[in-house]
């Protein structure tokens, strides 16, 4: 068994999660000073809310997953979306 990993410099070998942590990154870490780490973890924990709950996703037809899970009727779950249904 052989594990891949992306390589240095390389980051569309796998766009979507450095998509994703240019978000966190742009969007929550740049904007923060943390004083501690429980400090660092109620914000982070607010903007992974507000990114997996709220806002549009373009992948969603530009929906809410919230609102997108009760559109096609998938159940939403505190991690985000699942593929089980009601």
């Amino acid at each position: 068994m052989r594990i891949d990993f992306s390589r240095r410099g390389k980051p569309t070998d796998n766009a979507f999660i450095e998509t994703f942590n240019g978000t966190l990154r742009d969007e929550c870490l740049n904007l923060h000073w943390f004083a501690d780490i429980a400090q660092a973890s109620a914000l982070i924990e607010a903007w992974r809310r507000d990114y997996n709950e709220s806002r549009p996703h373009m992948a969603l037809g530009n929906l809410p997953p919230a609102e997108y899970a009760t559109r096609t009727g998938t159940r939403y779950g505190i991690t985000g979306l699942n593929a089980a249904h009601n």
